[in-house]
């Protein structure tokens, strides 16, 4: 047995493409279901309306619910249990982000399932899922929709992850189109957090050479074509790219996951309320800089994904990669630091503490990061 073995579990059917949304409804009928559960944002109800009224027209009762509308805590989702269980759908179609995806993705799983939620909280603890379950992502960052993670935020407004290959939907189709909508903000946020999945997989401890291949991908689609679609959120081309991008990240989740990025930001979205993908995109250079000397080689070839130019030496063209995150962030309305995001640099103890508790992703980080390394970290990125 190889000290590092690979393991992937892909989605039963996978459909990419601007425009492919209306064709979701035609697998969706050939598996003649009575009932289907469609878990949505509110923007997207009006250009959804085609894809509900086939599935009615075809005798498909739908139930629609568009209440998971930021990161959803353990109480969101049993209060969307209570709506949902008395319908009991057959299928669970989830078309919205990442948090919405990953209700969807614990809606199926909890439907008919003798185990509660709480005890399958954690890694490979969920025994099965009953149900169908179908995800489009309607932002190109989180990657939900062909990752084996859902997120909660617990009581203590900390993030619990589950981690199950049932989580890994049925069917994802990936429409482009459906990102159109997006306001700038929310394309540079979730399209960074995106790029750090790529990046913290390629740089992982763990990493492996052929989620290498997605990853390097990745970086490079989202480095070539994030302004673009920042800039002009009508860009399809930029928009499929980006799509993509964020695809080939989601690939990388399963197999590999992310690292230490992603641990240290953690606390800032459940101290400050931060978006995810703003609290990773804020990290990202800081980490790097920090993780560079233990992985020259991966950085520097991040670098190059990233579009920079090779330099006299691995470290130096690593080091240009870091910058180039910095002037991707900035085109994009990242802000530079904590301050700018009003984190006090007094909060930077209880962070750091916080941060330690996420070993399931600081393990993976190419450089061990310990409780004081955590705070040197917070207090670059504060300066």
């Amino acid at each position: 047995m190889p000290d590092n073995p690979l393991t992937i579990f892909f989605p039963g059917k996978l459909v990419f493409g601007n425009g492919t949304l209306p064709q979701l409804a035609n697998d969706i009928i050939t598996l003649h279901p009575d009932k289907v559960l469609l878990l949505t944002i509110d923007p997207l109800l009006h250009s959804l309306m085609p894809f509900k009224s086939s599935l009615e027209d075809a005798g498909i009762k739908v139930h629609q619910d568009t209440s998971i509308i930021a990161e959803p805590s353990f109480s969101d989702f049993e209060k969307l249990m209570n709506i949902v269980t008395p319908f009991d759908p057959d299928i669970v179609v989830g078309i919205g982000g990442g948090s919405v995806l990953d209700a969807a993705k614990l809606v199926a799983a909890q439907l008919g399932n003798e185990q509660q939620l709480k005890d399958y909280v954690g890694i490979g603890l969920l025994k099965g899922r009953k149900k169908k379950l179908i995800c489009v992502p309607a932002t190109s960052g989180t990657g939900s929709e062909v990752s084996p993670n859902a997120i909660l935020i617990d009581g203590e407004n900390q993030k619990k992850g589950i981690i199950s290959p049932f989580l890994v939907p049925d069917i994802v189709y990936v429409d482009p189109l459906l990102t159109l909508s997006l306001p700038a903000s929310i394309t540079a946020a979730t399209g960074m957090d995106a790029l750090t999945h790529c990046l913290e997989a390629y740089t992982n401890k763990f990493a492996q050479p052929l989620i290498d291949i997605y990853a390097l991908k990745g970086i490079e689609l989202i480095a070539a074509n994030i302004e673009k679609a920042v800039s002009n959120g009508q860009d399809t081309h930029a928009r499929e790219q980006l799509a993509m991008g964020s695809l080939l990240g989601g690939f990388c989740l399963g197999p590999v996951n992310t690292a230490g990025v992603h641990a240290l930001s953690y606390p800032l979205g459940s101290m400050f309320h931060l978006a995810h993908g703003l609290s990773n995109a804020l990290l990202l250079p800081y980490v790097m800089e920090y993780n560079i000397p233990a992985a020259v080689d991966r950085y520097a070839a991040v670098a190059l994904a990233l579009g920079c130019e090779q330099k006299a030496t691995a470290f130096d063209t690593a080091m240009a990669g870091v910058e180039k995150i910095r002037s991707l962030n900035k085109a994009c309305g990242i802000p530079a630091n904590l301050q700018e995001v009003n984190v006090p640099a007094t909060a930077i103890p209880q962070m750091a503490a916080d941060a330690m508790l996420i070993q399931r992703l600081l393990k993976n980080n190419p450089r061990e990061i310990t409780l004081d390394n955590a705070i040197q970290i917070y207090q670059s990125a504060s300066a």
